[in-house]
């Protein structure tokens, strides 16, 4: 059993158990968390999508950790202007633990 959900632009698949990185949620460690924006849940009996999301399906997760990505560097610059630019960026993101897939 799996189900796809949309979290911060982005969409994942997900299995009960499983740990993923997500964009920065804004809550605290060890708390619960619940994902309503389900789009699909695939079960024993076949397939159900929403139109776009399946009302009443939830997908509850515990918070693990908050962090930042690697940091990337932006560097800008044009040639033969003299004109250099560099910048640093780290993307906050929230660790969470798949519960439960209630469809």
């Amino acid at each position: 059993m799996y189900a796809i959900i949309e979290t911060g632009g982005k969409q994942y698949k997900v299995s009960e158990g499983d740990v993923i990185k997500v964009e920065k949620l804004g809550t605290e460690t060890e708390t619960n968390y619940s994902f309503d924006k389900v789009i699909a849940v695939s079960k024993d009996s076949g397939l159900i999508t929403g139109t776009p999301y399946i009302s009443g399906a939830a997908v509850s997760a515990t918070v693990v950790a908050n962090g930042k990505a690697k940091k990337v560097i932006v560097y800008k610059y044009k040639a033969k202007k003299g004109f250099h630019k560099k910048r640093g960026h780290r993307q906050p993101f929230t660790t969470v633990k798949i519960d439960k897939i209630q469809a």
